[in-house]
C-alpha cells in the first residue's frame, strides 16, 4: 500500500453542498418572503451564487475573515433589489442584521440536509475496509461542519477532523497542510489528499509534498498538478 493516510476534503467532495444548498436557499427566499422584492427568484439566486464563489475564494487566500463573508454573501444579492438597497443606504445597521438573519436561517437549514455525493458512502466504507487513515480537510466554519456531518452520517469514518479555524490557515496554504501532517501524525510520503477544488485542495496539497486525487465533479481545465484526476468517487477505489 503506497498510501497510509488520506487527507479528504469534505464540502462537495462528499457532502454534496451545492445540491443542499439549492435546497437551502429555496427554503429561506420563501420564508423571508424575498418574492416581494424578487418577482423572479432566480435573479436572487444567481447573485448569490456569485457573491459566494467570489467570497469564498477571497477567504482561502486571506483577503477577508469570516464576520466579513458571513454578511456579504446575502448582504450583495439582496441589494440587486433597489428596495432593499435604499434599506441598506438608509439603515446600514438595521440591514445587516436583516442579512444576518437571513444567513442563519439559511445555514442552519443547508446544515440540517442529508445529501451527499453519488458515491460517497459507497467510498467511504471502501476505504475504511482498505486500512486506511483518514482525516478531513476544510475550510468550512466549525459549527457547520460537524452539524453537516452529524445530518449526513460520515462523520464515524474520519480519524481527524481539520478545520482551518483550528489550523489558523486556510487551504491551500502550506501552513494549514503542515497544521494537518502535525495533527494527524501523517508523513507527506505516504499521504494523499482527496478534494473536488484544484487551487484549494489539490493545488495547496501538491505544494505541500503531497500526492493528489481531484474529484473533477465541475469539468475544469485538465493540468499536470493531480496525480490522479476522475469524474466519479467510485473511480477512486480503481487507485486506491
Amino acid at each position: 500500500m503506497k498510501y497510509k493516510d488520506l487527507f479528504i476534503d469534505f464540502d462537495d467532495t462528499l457532502y454534496d453542498t451545492y445540491g443542499n444548498a439549492v435546497i437551502a436557499l429555496r427554503e429561506t427566499f420563501e420564508a423571508f418572503r424575498l418574492q416581494r422584492y424578487f418577482p423572479d427568484p432566480q435573479v436572487f439566486y444567481d447573485a448569490y451564487w456569485a457573491a459566494n464563489i467570489d467570497l469564498w475564494g477571497r477567504y482561502s487566500k486571506g483577503e477577508i475573515d469570516r464576520p466579513y463573508l458571513i454578511l456579504e454573501r446575502f448582504r450583495r444579492p439582496l441589494c440587486m433589489s433597489e428596495e432593499l438597497r435604499l434599506k441598506d443606504e438608509e439603515s446600514a445597521s438595521a440591514f445587516r442584521e436583516y442579512c444576518l438573519r437571513i444567513n442563519d436561517m439559511f445555514l442552519d437549514a443547508c446544515s440540517s440536509q442529508p445529501g451527499v455525493v453519488d458515491g460517497a458512502r459507497e467510498l467511504m466504507e471502501y476505504l475504511r475496509a482498505k486500512g486506511y487513515r483518514m482525516h478531513l480537510c476544510s475550510n468550512g466554519f466549525h459549527e457547520v461542519q460537524y452539524k453537516k456531518m452529524s445530518s449526513c452520517g460520515l462523520r464515524k469514518y474520519f480519524d481527524t477532523i481539520i478545520l482551518s479555524e483550528n489550523a489558523g490557515a486556510n487551504k491551500p496554504s502550506k501552513q494549514f497542510f503542515d497544521y494537518a501532517l502535525k495533527v494527524s501524525g501523517a508523513s507527506p510520503l505516504t499521504t494523499c489528499m482527496i478534494g473536488d477544488n484544484l487551487q484549494t485542495d489539490i493545488t495547496g496539497a501538491h505544494n505541500a509534498g503531497l500526492d493528489t486525487i481531484l474529484f473533477n465533479r465541475w469539468n475544469v481545465e485538465p493540468t499536470s498538478i493531480p496525480t490522479h484526476t476522475v469524474t466519479t468517487l467510485r473511480e477512486i477505489m480503481q487507485i486506491l
